[in-house]
């Protein structure tokens, strides 16, 4: 725990590295359509692997009850990519519980696909149960990552952080 925030938990330093899952989406399947009248449908991949994070505590104009901090991942796997970001948190008087938001530039390559995105945390800690959400943001995807949407779950087996990531990129228009 940072000296910085001492009102921060640790326990909310876990949903913001990985103690949260995000609901994966629902699979999409191509419709027997002729060949003249088909339409591409995006195809729903997921892809797993492996990350390091690391968090450095940044000052705030909002006091002691708000932690900022910057955000730094390096991911391996089929998503080979680096990301940089912010992240504001904050804990309550009542043990257990505390809530962060945070958003993170992603740059790398997605199963061959070179191109950048962006993900949305948030995550609650109620009385010591998480909720993590990871979201592609709508429309965020450049390079051969347009068109990128998705959902990302995060989670932590014996001290390392890993990484299941599910998603699609639709046709061009």
């Amino acid at each position: 725990m940072p000296s910085l925030f001492p009102s921060l938990p640790l326990f909310l330093l876990a949903i913001a590295v990985g103690a949260g899952v995000a609901s994966p989406s629902a699979a999409q399947t191509d419709s027997p359509a002729p060949p003249a009248a088909r339409k591409e449908v995006p195809v729903n991949r997921r892809v797993t692997g492996t990350f390091e994070v690391v968090l450095t505590p940044q000052t705030t104009e909002a006091g002691p009850v708000v932690a900022r901090m910057s955000i730094a991942k390096q991911f391996h796997g089929e998503l080979e990519a680096t990301s940089k970001g912010e992240m504001l948190a904050s804990s309550s008087s009542v043990k257990g519980s505390a809530g962060y938001v945070a958003i993170e530039h992603v740059a790398g390559t997605l199963q061959g696909r070179q191109g950048t995105f962006v993900l949305q945390h948030t995550g609650t800690m109620t009385r010591g149960a998480p909720s993590l959400s990871v979201t592609v943001v709508p429309d965020s995807g450049t390079g051969k990552l347009t068109g990128l949407s998705g959902t990302m779950a995060i989670r932590i087996e014996a001290g390392k952080h890993f990484y299941d990531f599910e998603y699609s990129i639709a046709p061009a228009p």
